[in-house]
């Protein structure tokens, strides 16, 4: 088998990639599946599944993106994002290295530190401090870029030990599969700088923050300043800034294609105020051509490509035939 395309290599701009959710396991699993390879047929890069408890959550992400990477034969399978408090490291590295493999390298790996308090609470899980989990979190990528090597690993942390511990199997995609840190707060952004493959670029999720004024947090000057934030950490770390892809969560999609308007609005955006939706890059109204330059001028801004363009698929579609590898 030829190698796959790196989706982190770099070459100029990078080309508009897509992902798409999982559909919800609340349909039988044959239409779950054939939802799965219209998504591929559409052209998107990769579908991806979120990690919770609560809410009315059913599906785990590990089984999810397995079904998944069986029901397809191009689409990538992203965890957007593995809550790290909920799996040891070290078993994450071995379901994904193992999901490498039987997908013939089509895993994206997405961590975070955690925002959800209720899914700790239903689950029994301490929620710990931000400070703590962040460190946690840095922890957890230094065990598991270090299980994708090819040299057995020791560490020993506040939080984690391990002691010659090989990582196997050896992954598909080398050196290993891409990774995705996404946040809001600077020291995760810059967390991400330092380690990460793919950027998050997302607001800050926290108990003290009012989820409703996420759009108003995501405004072009906020957006400024989160990209600057991961790319002057990679530069400190010794790390090509350029080599970063950047991620981004549309929060309210209305897309006009053939005469008729068709939206994805998240709770983030329900009640927003008109002007910050406006301002907002994670906010795409307009025609096709509209949002296709707004998108450009999205890439050409911030150097955001890897595109989530909400849950209709009817509004994203015609978005991502005009885009997707461009």
């Amino acid at each position: 088998m030829p190698p796959l395309p790196d989706p982190t290599a770099v070459a100029g701009p990078r080309p508009f990639r897509f992902t798409a959710s999982m559909p919800a396991l609340n349909r039988p699993v044959p239409q779950w599946r054939d939802e799965i390879r219209r998504i591929e047929q559409l052209g998107f890069s990769s579908v991806s599944v979120s990690d919770h408890f609560t809410g009315g959550w059913a599906m785990d992400p590990l089984v999810a993106m397995t079904v998944a990477a069986e029901a397809s034969t191009r689409l990538r399978v992203l965890g957007m994002v593995f809550c790290n408090d909920f799996r040891h490291p070290v078993l994450l590295h071995k379901s994904m290295a193992n999901l490498d493999v039987f997908s013939g390298g089509r895993v994206e790996v997405g961590l975070g530190a955690g925002w959800l308090r209720d899914d700790h609470d239903a689950a029994g899980l301490p929620f710990d401090p931000p400070g703590v989990r962040v460190d946690r979190l840095a922890e957890a990528i230094e065990v598991v870029t270090g299980l994708f090597g090819d040299k057995p690993v020791s560490f020993a942390g506040r939080h984690y030990r391990l002691t010659e511990l090989d990582g196997l199997p050896k992954p598909v995609q080398r050196p290993r599969p891409p990774l995705l840190v996404g946040g809001g707060s600077r020291r995760v952004l810059e967390l991400a700088g330092r380690t990460a493959d793919i950027v998050g670029i997302n607001p800050r999720l926290a108990p003290d923050v009012d989820p409703l004024a996420a759009v108003a947090e995501m405004s072009p000057e906020r957006m400024d300043r989160k990209v600057a934030w991961a790319r002057e950490a990679a530069r400190a770390a010794g790390r090509d800034p350029a080599t970063l892809e950047f991620q981004l969560r549309m929060f309210d999609v209305r897309v006009t294609h053939r005469g008729v308007e068709h939206r994805s609005t998240s709770s983030h955006a329900a009640l927003a105020e008109p002007a910050a939706l406006a301002a907002s890059p994670s906010v795409l109204h307009g025609s096709v051509d509209e949002c296709v330059d707004r998108l450009f001028a999205l890439r050409d801004r911030f150097g955001i490509n890897y595109l989530h363009l909400g849950g209709n698929l009817d509004a994203a579609a015609p978005i991502v035939a005009r885009l997707a590898g461009r």
